[in-house]
């Protein structure tokens, strides 16, 4: 019998380890810049400052010159060989935790339609293995990702998954990762690889809760993988933004344990002389914050301990932070077991395959995508010459199945890190961005709002919240009036003010992000793929068409998946 999960906080693991003031932005750049020169170890000249910002004025990115070329062929031979993605997975057996989530869900499709993988042995929060099953059926095996799998196996379909697919009862956060020994012992004679996709995705949510499932859970899950008989590569998935507010060009590289997220040259003396980052105290603060809080403030302490904290080391959020520091430990603890870790930037729905438009949950810029097709978001808070990083989860998942066949035939004692990204081979910018949400939206309004028009950025707080006020004045009928009563339309006006506010501050610091992910391991990995890899695993984000992406597939794909409007034939603009 599989035993029933705990859940409770972890002991604590025994290892130590500018914002100025901004002119409003609506249209061009302003011309008359206080110039000076940027220069970091790691990025070199990147343009002109005004206010304490950086603005590019070529025509191409000035991070660019600091790259090297990428080199996408490595050759005739490798061309025509390949990496082996193929003979690596064939009869694997991989032990995946998160696979209900978001890139797990599209990571097991993709396994199992397109490789000979073994088993995958799955890590679920159930009671008893009854329920597990249950949770399989409901959420991985009945969900529409897997159309394309139920298609080409017809009515041996549900077999062939079930065949494959093996629930095993635990918790990440619990003791032995809440396994009973009959299943922890099967795990480790016939585990290959082993992928972590579990984590907590809340920017902000309480410290001692991102502490344990992003630090702690890693730490445990790596004392499990050493006791693997046959483990071939330990792969854990981080974020691109573990590097913090460092600016310039962010290579793919290990986080130094004790490291934090500021770079390299902080004019802050007071930053600069900050007491190395250690892991044990940051959990031993939690705690203490934990037991001196009282039930009904708890929460809004713990969440605003992760705030200060991050803060005070260089990372945008306690999100952030914790993700790195789960990096630090398993670097710290590994010995000599090989691991993988790849760092995606915003993922974002299915480009391509299997189903394209998919996405399970609201993503990161899908609060701000859905909020403006429904007028409630007239404004927001970027520089529209600046770039977003957003990558498909297709492209995630395929990027990951190619790393994991290179580095598990290899099966090297080393930590190699992958920057999974778009900016540099293929930039977007937030003006384009919000171009092609508009053009969506303006050719087939939502219901709710039909009078859409395009999206002012504004680079102040303060002015951007006058302007929402006004405009969100308007449309909550207070200057014309629509049938509600005056208290009524102050306090859905109030809501609307907040609720937009509340989206913009938590998402700022992509309005401003000045730094960009070198992807040259992507690129590498790239030119070692043969021609059939490439097709089957398709990793180029060379390929990907902004525009199709945002007008025809990712936001017509919200709208079925997450707002549930059915199937929708976008109109053609």
């Amino acid at each position: 019998m599989l035993l029933t999960q705990n859940l409770f906080f972890s002991p604590p693991v025994e290892f130590c380890l500018e914002k100025c003031s901004r002119k409003t932005r609506v249209g061009p750049i302003f011309c008359s810049f206080e110039k000076k020169r940027s220069r970091s170890r790691s990025c070199g000249k990147l343009g002109v400052h005004h206010n304490g910002y950086t603005y590019f004025t070529a025509p191409h990115h000035p991070l660019e010159l600091e790259l090297p070329s990428f080199q996408t062929e490595s050759g005739p031979d490798a061309a025509a060989i390949g990496i082996g993605i193929d003979k690596f997975y064939d009869g694997k057996n991989i032990f995946l935790t998160g696979a209900t989530g978001l890139l797990g869900k599209a990571l097991v499709e993709k396994l199992l339609r397109s490789t000979s993988v073994g088993k995958i042995y799955i890590l679920m929060k159930a009671n008893d293995k009854e329920a597990a099953l249950d949770r399989l059926s409901g959420e991985i095996i009945d969900s529409k990702l897997f159309e394309c799998l139920r298609e080409k196996h017809g009515n041996s379909y549900e077999e062939f998954v079930r065949s494959k697919l093996i629930p095993v009862v635990g918790d990440i956060c619990a003791p032995n990762i809440g396994m009973d020994a009959y299943s922890a012992n099967e795990i480790i004679k016939e585990v290959d690889v082993i992928i972590e996709s579990a984590a907590s995705t809340t920017l902000n949510d309480r410290y001692d809760f991102l502490l344990d499932i992003n630090v702690n859970a890693p730490a445990r899950l790596m004392r499990f993988a050493k006791r693997c008989k046959n483990l071939k590569l330990f792969v854990h998935i981080s974020t691109a933004y573990v590097n913090g507010i460092r600016e310039g060009i962010i290579y793919e590289e290990p986080l130094m344990v004790g490291g934090n997220g500021r770079k390299n040259d902080d004019d802050d003396e007071m930053h600069s002389s900050l007491f190395p980052l250690d892991l044990t105290d940051e959990m031993n603060l939690a705690m203490k914050a934990c037991i001196a809080s009282t039930n009904y403030d708890a929460a809004k302490d713990l969440k605003r301990l992760g705030l200060e904290r991050a803060a005070q080391y260089g990372w945008y959020n306690a999100y952030h932070m914790t993700k790195a520091m789960g990096e630090m430990v398993l670097d710290e603890i590994r010995q000599d077991v090989p691991v993988l870790i790849l760092r995606p930037s915003i993922i974002e729905s299915c480009y391509k395959e299997p189903v394209p438009g998919w996405i399970q949950g609201n993503r990161m810029y899908d609060p701000v995508i859905i909020s403006y097709g429904k007028g409630q978001l007239p404004a927001y808070l970027a520089d529209s010459d600046l770039h977003t990083d957003i990558v498909p989860v297709d492209m995630v998942v395929n990027t990951t199945i190619a790393a994991v066949a290179k580095h598990g035939i290899s099966s090297k004692p080393q930590l190699n890190v992958y920057h999974v990204a778009t900016d540099y081979v293929n930039p977007l910018r937030f003006g384009d961005m919000f171009e092609y949400i508009y053009q969506h939206f303006s050719a087939d309004p939502l219901p709710e709002w039909e009078g859409v028009t395009q999206m002012k950025l504004f680079d102040e707080f303060s002015e951007f919240s006058n302007y929402i006020r006004d405009e969100i004045s308007e449309r909550c009928g207070m200057r014309n009036g629509n049938g509600m009563t005056i208290q009524k339309v102050q306090r859905q006006h109030r809501a609307r003010v907040a609720y937009a506010e509340q989206v913009c501050k938590m998402y700022e610091f992509i309005g401003f992000f000045k730094a960009r992910f070198h992807t040259g391991n992507t690129r590498k990995l790239l030119g070692e793929m043969s021609k059939e890899e490439r097709d089957t695993f398709e990793i180029d984000a060379m390929k990907i068409d902004w525009r199709e992406y945002f007008v025809r597939v990712h936001i017509p794909g919200l709208r079925k998946h997450v707002l549930n409007n059915g199937e929708r034939s976008t109109k053609t603009v």
